[in-house]
């Protein structure tokens, strides 16, 4: 596995520097799912993943109801999926996950993002089949060996369970997101570091010089864009 899923940690620890964008944009990301469905969490699927999503990075119960509230209120403000991959710096590969109520203004944003820090937009599925989505949890105070038991005596349908220091990683297919979620609940574990449907590069490169400052400036500026969701990459930052 190497430490491939430590490029969550690092998003989720340069979200903590930037609280009010980050709710911000969970707002946005929890209407746009409530509209897509019941406004009740136990009743639509996406929106209970997005607000339990939203949980681990400390987004407050009243920005979660009011953007619940907004959707049942009847706004007819419509939001659409996208997602944009290209190549960064020196075999960088980014993509980028956008949830927009302009389409124009955010491809022409994204595309402008990539040319201005030594990349390009490329077509649809240039980059993402390098990376392999997947289900993944951390948190601490437990024994990945006996973690591991508990899913397999649960036939969960994972790829592996690791022991990094005081934390353990469970890696598992995207199908099986909600029931290993509610295994490890139901075993005690019910606060997770991380507890996400990301996508894990198959391969990472390393940067160096100018060319990570270059790649580092274009994921703060996609990351900066109101209607960026999520940044992806294949950069291993563990290596700066």
């Amino acid at each position: 596995m190497g430490r491939k899923w430590m490029n969550i940690k690092e998003k989720k620890a340069k979200a903590d520097r930037d609280t009010s964008r980050v709710y911000a944009k969970f707002g946005i990301e929890i209407y746009a799912a409530a509209k897509s469905g019941e406004p009740d969490p136990e009743l639509n699927q996406k929106l209970k993943f997005v607000v339990e999503r939203a949980k681990t990075y400390n987004v407050p119960r009243h920005v979660i109801e009011k953007a619940i509230d907004k959707a049942k209120g009847g706004d007819d403000e419509n939001f659409q999926d996208l997602r944009y991959e290209g190549f960064g710096p020196n075999g960088s590969m980014v993509i980028v996950d956008a949830l927009t109520n302009n389409v124009n203004r955010t491809a022409s944003d994204v595309r402008a993002a990539y040319g201005k820090n030594g990349g390009n937009m490329g077509v649809s599925g240039s980059v993402s089949y390098m990376f392999e989505s997947t289900a993944v949890f951390v948190f601490e105070h437990a024994d990945a060996e006996e973690i591991m038991m508990v899913l397999l005596e649960a036939d969960v349908d994972m790829r592996e369970v690791n022991q990094e220091g005081n934390q353990v990683v469970v890696l598992g297919e995207p199908s099986e997101f909600e029931h290993i979620r509610q295994v490890l609940e139901d075993n005690g574990i019910t606060e997770f570091e991380v507890a996400e449907i990301d996508l894990i590069p198959q391969s990472e490169v390393v940067l160096t010089g100018d060319d990570l400052k270059q790649f580092e400036r274009l994921i703060d500026v996609l990351e900066s864009n109101e209607d960026v969701q999520r940044v992806y990459h294949n950069v291993d930052l563990e290596e700066e």
